[in-house]
């Protein structure tokens, strides 16, 4: 589960060969405690919560980013190495 990137004490992620489950690209994020997976093309969350004010930071980083998860997301899903992405800042 290699990190892609970390701000505001959130953790995001990708596994490799995750395309099973979701059925969509998405990331994984951690929060304290709490986790979330959500899509990348949208932003909806696909399971578990974050804090609503965290959350809508992760959700405002994907679509900065869109387009780097999206290629880390092809990567992942051939198991190869992913790139970090710049946090928020």
């Amino acid at each position: 589960m290699p990190t892609i990137s970390m701000f505001y004490g959130i953790i995001i992620y990708m596994f490799f060969f995750d395309d099973k489950k979701h059925h969509r690209p998405h990331i994984h994020a951690h929060y304290g405690e709490q986790y979330a997976v959500i899509a990348i093309e949208d932003g909806e969350i696909l399971s578990g919560e974050l804090p609503g004010k965290k959350m809508k930071l992760v959700q405002a980083w994907i679509e900065i980013h869109k387009e780097d998860l999206m290629a880390d997301w092809k990567l992942a899903t051939e198991g190869q190495q992913l790139f970090r992405i710049d946090p928020l800042r």
